[in-house]
């Protein structure tokens, strides 16, 4: 790497900072479309309120479309914009290596134990 990275680095990031927008754009890239209560239940230990705060500003970062159907009940679905699935080998390769590195805790502590110091 070469040059002054920090900008380039930190714009990224403010996309995929917080502990819910990974999970939320892998879900969408596995599942293509899904909507706001298919989602929740995906990853049921994120609350409605932080969910719909993770979407919107990834919405806003054109990473995720949101498409609003006139209907009553009112549908609203989600799914990776176009410019947003340039992101899916990054997502694959954080995938790939949490696996291994989950992998390697098991060789080193046994048991698959996660960190204590959470």
């Amino acid at each position: 790497m070469s040059g002054d990275c920090n900008g380039t680095i930190e714009t990224a990031l403010d996309i995929l900072v917080g502990k819910w927008k990974p999970v939320i754009l892998y879900h969408l890239m596995d599942n293509r479309t899904l909507r706001f209560s298919e989602l929740h239940r995906l990853i049921p230990d994120v609350t409605k309120k932080m969910l719909t705060t993770q979407l919107r500003e990834l919405e806003y970062h054109d990473i995720v479309n949101r498409k609003i159907y006139a209907q009553i009940p009112p549908k609203v679905e989600y799914s990776i914009t176009e410019y947003g699935k340039g992101m899916m080998p990054l997502l694959e390769a954080m995938h790939k290596w949490g696996l291994s590195h989950l992998e390697h805790l098991d060789e080193l502590y046994g048991e698959n134990k996660e960190f204590q110091g959470k």
